[in-house]
This record gives C-alpha cells, sequence and structure tokens, in this order.
C-alpha cells in the first residue's frame, strides 16, 4: 500500500478553538514534539501509538485523547492501513494549567459521551455558521474533560534543576523567532552549557532545539493559515530559509507548508 497523506486544517471562529486538523496517514510517524495548545484527538479509523511523558499508549476508535501543552508527544500506525483522525487544538481558557498532570497521567478517556460529543463538535465546526453550536458542544465537552482530570493530591516527584529549565523555556518563548544561542543562553541564565541542555531535556523530555523548532512550525500554521505565503512564513518564524521550514515542517506536521496552505 503506498503511502498516503491527507489534510485539511482550518481556524473557525470559535473562541478556544486554535486550529482544526482532520488527517489520513499510512506509513508516516510524527517524531517527539510538543504544541502549546491542548490537543484534542479522536481516531475514526485504524488506531495511533504515542508516547507521552516516557509512556505509550494507544488510541483505538472509541477513545478521547487528551494531550496537554508542552508536554512532547510522537505519534504513529497502529495498524497496516494507517489512521484517519480528527483534532482540535485548544487553547488554556477551556482548560487550566492546573489539568496538566491529570492529563499526563491519563490522556486517553474512554467516554462514549465525549466521544460522542467531540464528534458531534467536529461536525459543526465543518459547516461555517455553526459557530455558536460548536461552541455550546464545546463548554459541555470542556465540563466534562474537566470532571475527569479534576486535579489529584499527589507528591511532586523531583526534577534536576526544574527551575533552570522553566527560565530557558521562557526565553525560548520569549525569543520564537530571533532565536537564542546556547552560549547566549548559559550567559543570561548562569549556567554551563551542558547542564542547561541537561535540565531542560530532563524536565520536559526534548531538547531545547526541538521545543523551539517546535513552536516555530506551530507559529508557521497560523501564517499560513491566513494566507501568507511559505517564503514570508519562513522569515516571520525565524527559520533560515524556505527550505529549512519546509523540512521542519514536513517533519512535524507530515505535508510540506505548501501543501498545507493549500488545504485549507
Amino acid at each position: 500500500m503506498a503511502a498516503r497523506q491527507e489534510v485539511t486544517a482550518w481556524r473557525p471562529a470559535v473562541p478556544g478553538v486554535v486550529e482544526v486538523f482532520h488527517a489520513h496517514f499510512t506509513g508516516y510517524a510524527y517524531p517527539m514534539h510538543v504544541h502549546e495548545a491542548w490537543t484534542l484527538l479522536i481516531v475514526d479509523d485504524g488506531a495511533v501509538r504515542y508516547d507521552l511523558d516516557r509512556h505509550e499508549h494507544g488510541t483505538p476508535h472509541d477513545t478521547v485523547s487528551l494531550l496537554p501543552p508542552h508536554v512532547p508527544h510522537n505519534g504513529s500506525p497502529a495498524t497496516p492501513g494507517g489512521f484517519r483522525k480528527r483534532v482540535v487544538y485548544l487553547d488554556t481558557s477551556l482548560l487550566g494549567a492546573d489539568l496538566v498532570g491529570s492529563a499526563v497521567d491519563t490522556p486517553d478517556l474512554r467516554d462514549p459521551v465525549l466521544r460522542r460529543r467531540v464528534g458531534q463538535l467536529h461536525h459543526a465546526l465543518d459547516h461555517p455558521g455553526d459557530e455558536l453550536e460548536a461552541a455550546s458542544r464545546l463548554t459541555f465537552i470542556g465540563e466534562r474533560l474537566t470532571a475527569h482530570l479534576r486535579p489529584r493530591l499527589v507528591t511532586d516527584v523531583p526534577r534536576a534543576d526544574p527551575g533552570l529549565a522553566r527560565r530557558l523555556r521562557e526565553l525560548l518563548d520569549a525569543r520564537i523567532v530571533e532565536g537564542v544561542a546556547l552560549e547566549e543562553a548559559a550567559a543570561l541564565l548562569h549556567a554551563h552549557p551542558a547542564h542547561l541542555v541537561r535540565a531542560f531535556s530532563t524536565a520536559y523530555g526534548i531538547a531545547p532545539h526541538q521545543y523551539l523548532n517546535s513552536r516555530r512550525v506551530d507559529r508557521a500554521r497560523r501564517l499560513l493559515l491566513e494566507g501568507r505565503r511559505p517564503g514570508e512564513v519562513a522569515t516571520a518564524t525565524g527559520f533560515f530559509d524556505q527550505s529549512h521550514l519546509t523540512r521542519h515542517f514536513r517533519k512535524l506536521v507530515g505535508v510540506t507548508p505548501g501543501r498545507y496552505a493549500k488545504s485549507g
């Protein structure tokens, strides 16, 4: 069977929804990456296996998967025919940061009611003019997700220098476009470069450069859906040139920026 990568992506006028992403992939595997938004995922055909915070998970068709922001994950087909998925990326106005830990522990939710509601949300999002319905359905989805993920009292697992890792992430977030050299970051944060990278990777499960490229690709997706050209997007998001953007974009999204932009 020839590998297939089919995607449709758009940004609806629904508060809280950053992006809608529908895809059918065979023979394609996502590398480790992060998003700044919550990833609400259902699989219509096939299944996906993925690693989240160093633990393996799967998404059979009867589950809803909720992947928290800034937590590295990958993804690959778990069935011979690949998978067909529908994703809604949600900003933090619907789900707060206090739910991240619970989402890491239990990202795959077996809840037929929630599964049906997410499908209904996608149907509404597919039709311009149904924004009120979509927003209403999203409100109930957020309520049910919160009920599933209400934080429990747990003892924090100590990590190696999490404060330093957080400060580096804040620096990367503040300089997504212009970037920062490792030496400069080490000088600004008063840390040895090797310790800085090790602290970040230990805390977040992803290297600083992977994190920065993920953030840049996320921003490129938004600009492409606004209608800006790939060459302009490459400059606006901090990539060296269009080929640099294309290489990382295809790695993380599965298609080139041009195909992605045309899909919308």
